[in-house]
């Protein structure tokens, strides 16, 4: 049998002696129990438990509900009443305030007799004290702001025309004023400035000074004329009547909520089961909470899963796919005009949104079951106005991050599937629009260097990791290097040497590449220039070595004014104490080179470095508009790579011009697995990340 508690908790965590004597007694023999292992005290529980009606507090506490009741029914009655007596042309915030100040006055004569019997009744007893307290003061606030509004409406409407138009003509003649006085005011200072008594920053404040005094003149002047100041006289109690009078209701409501915080509920049930029973049908366990506004909002969620997501994952809805079912099949035996790529990320779609549906579900879940355990231990459940306050405060960063979660998912996490799970199909040139699941047979000709795709891509891997380390590791250690070397201080003109050292990043990859492209071509200055040197003729774009070395000569210029500047940045921040007190231990350049700088430098940039490997790794632009991958050669990387080609300019040829989608999505996996590996391991053992400071 479930326990009962013996005490009950409130929100901040204080113990209450229970009210109900019943359960109160309950928990007493399950206490004794405890302490004497006892198991006639069982049978004593449950004899309990069976005579519960004859029990004298749940005697008097059914004669309390029952005269609660016929309260309630009465006070409907005396509500309607009282409604009808109320003048005609209260307006509707106004009737309802004064309503909930008679309930209020109802309630606490009727419950301040049964405050012993019940937290509930003490609840509303108390509620009704802080009501009656509270509500005239914002009822005389609303009145009077009303009157005041009432007034400045008829004020409006019965203004003199002929003073109307006085006032208009009053408020010119001092505009002309005004506007002398402004003039004489700034020749006065212009004179000061001449005969140098101020400066010309100050004659520039004072003249700013001068029109802001005259146009707030104009403006207070202007408020004396009649129309004006009924408007905004208007404006005002408007605005008192609806923020200020709201903030008055909202001061009422924290206080309530206070006293719900501190003022614990007390149930018979000690199972929490509403969460099981509600977890298909979101919003039904918060209404059976009583907790209705959020209800209705969780019963959106319902309408999600049952009206969008499920039908969807049926095929319903769907573009051309079947949903999940579309994902199995992939359009086999289908209509020709269907497609098996669409199946596909329909089929993705579907089930990403079943997951969503699936989540919320448990979220709604957790809701249910949290507010159902706190009742049991004596927490009240929130209101709508606590729900909202915790949702504006502590729920803010979670709907701010839902409309970047969502695009995530759709644009980022769906096509991340659909190349995942197309390296598992069969889709080739010959298979474009309708092909089938073939398993692991694309990562096996990766392995085993087999087919017409896969035959290159040891080679290319080798050269690409080749060209990573050597790329990245030279233009990190020229820009290192460049950025010492302008940091020290014998060294003048640094703004000059750092504007060039920077160009190679300010002008555009794309320019430098295309520029260099052209002088290595077989008539470019380069290329001229290496011929006259060596006395024959060297086409490097035709000499796949010679491209090599070109290219990782290129990368290692363009990407050291990146890492050039990083270091600068770095360098500047260093204390020179640290240099000033490595030269007095008798530190030589090297040593306070090895000791101080570059460990600062590397603590700093480590990540960052770690990101220009994966980025080379990738780097399309360079290979793709230096030569095309070339130069080629059929007899090692057949007609679907070049000798320079990196696996991203691979994929992008097998993919977009020879259609072997399936196997690029294979090699795309492979690769960005290892990447993601590579900068974990970066990351990790990088001393940024194991430490929080230097």
């Amino acid at each position: 049998m479930k326990r009962v508690n013996e005490f009950l908790y409130d929100d901040i965590g204080n113990a209450y002696e229970r009210k109900n004597l019943y359960l109160k007694e309950i928990a007493a023999l399950y206490n004794e129990y405890d302490e004497t292992k006892d198991k006639s005290l069982l049978k004593k529980i449950s004899k309990l438990k069976q005579n519960k009606k004859q029990h004298p507090y749940v005697i008097e506490l059914d004669k309390y509900i029952e005269k609660e009741k016929n309260f309630n029914k009465e006070l409907k009655g005396k509500e309607r009443k009282y409604i009808d007596n109320l003048p005609k042309n209260l307006s509707h915030k106004m009737k309802r305030l004064k309503i909930n100040l008679f309930l209020s006055e109802q309630r606490k004569d009727f419950y301040k007799d049964y405050v012993d019997i019940s937290y509930e009744a003490k609840y509303k007893y108390e509620k009704s004290l802080i009501e009656i307290d509270q509500l005239p003061s914002v009822i005389e606030h609303l009145e009077v702001n009303e009157e005041e509004l009432k007034k400045a409406k008829l004020s409006k409407k019965n203004i003199n025309p002929s003073e109307q138009s006085k006032s208009k003509t009053e408020l010119k003649a001092y505009i002309t004023e005004q506007k002398k006085i402004l003039e004489d005011n700034i020749e006065k200072l212009k004179t000061k400035r001449k005969h140098r008594q101020i400066s010309k920053k100050a004659l520039n404040e004072g003249i700013k000074e001068l029109k802001i005094q005259y146009k707030e003149n104009i403006n207070v002047k202007s408020y004396e004329i009649p129309l004006k100041n009924a408007k905004e006289l208007i404006k005002n109690k408007k605005f008192e009547i609806n923020h200020n009078s709201k903030r008055k209701r909202m001061v009422l409501n924290a206080n309530i909520s206070d006293l719900r915080r501190k003022m614990p509920t007390e149930v018979e049930n000690n199972v929490p089961y509403k969460g099981f029973l509600t977890f298909l049908l979101p919003g039904v366990g918060q209404l059976l909470n009583k907790q209705y506004i959020k209800g209705m909002l969780f019963f959106i969620i319902s309408l999600f899963i049952y009206a969008v997501a499920i039908p969807y994952a049926l095929g319903f809805g769907n573009y051309q796919g079947n949903g999940i079912a579309g994902l199995v099949s992939l359009a086999q035996g289908g209509r020709k005009i269907d497609k098996s790529l669409i199946f596909m990320i329909e089929g993705i779609i579907a089930i990403f949104m079943i997951v969503i549906g699936i989540i919320l579900m448990y979220v709604s879940f957790k809701d249910v079951h949290h507010v159902e355990k706190d009742k049991i231990k004596g927490i009240r459940p929130k209101n709508w106005f606590e729900t909202r306050t915790s949702i504006s405060e502590d729920g803010f960063p979670y709907i701010a991050s839902l409309p970047a979660l969502l695009v995530t998912v759709f644009i980022v996490l769906v096509p991340i599937t659909t190349a995942i799970l197309l390296s598992f199909t069969g889709m080739d040139p010959k298979h474009q629009s309708k092909f089938a699941w073939i398993g692991l047979s694309n990562y096996k000709l990766i392995a085993l260097g087999e087919g017409i795709a896969g035959s290159a891509f040891w080679l290319i891997l080798g050269w690409t990791l080749v060209w990573t380390a050597v790329a990245t590791t030279l233009a990190i250690l020229i820009g290192f290097f460049l950025a010492i070397l302008v940091n020290n201080e014998r060294i003048k003109g640094k703004v000059i040497f750092r504007s060039i050292y920077l160009l190679p990043w300010a002008v555009p990859a794309f320019i430098t590449i295309m520029f260099f492209s052209i002088m290595f071509s077989p008539n470019g200055a380069i290329t001229e220039i290496i011929s006259s040197i060596f006395g024959r003729q060297i086409v490097v774009k035709n000499d796949p070595n010679l491209s090599r070395i070109a290219l990782i000569l290129m990368q290692a210029w363009l990407g050291s004014s990146y890492i050039f500047l990083l270091s600068t940045g770095v360098l500047q921040a260093i204390p020179g104490d640290l240099y000033e007190a490595a030269r007095i231990d008798g530190a030589t350049a090297w040593q306070k080179l090895k000791r101080i700088t570059l460990p600062i430098i590397l603590f700093q940039t480590a990540p960052l470095l770690v990101g220009q490997y994966t980025f080379n790794f990738n780097n399309f632009s360079i290979i793709y508009l230096f030569n095309s991958g070339g130069p080629f050669n059929p007899s090692k990387y057949g007609n679907l790579a070049g000798t320079t080609d990196l696996l991203i300019s691979y994929i992008f040829k097998l993919t977009t011009e020879n259609q072997y989608q399936s196997i690029g999505a294979a090699i795309t996996v492979v690769i960005s697995l290892g990447l993601m590996l590579f900068a974990f391991i970066g990351f990790k053992n990088s001393k940024a990340f194991k430490e929080e400071k230097l």
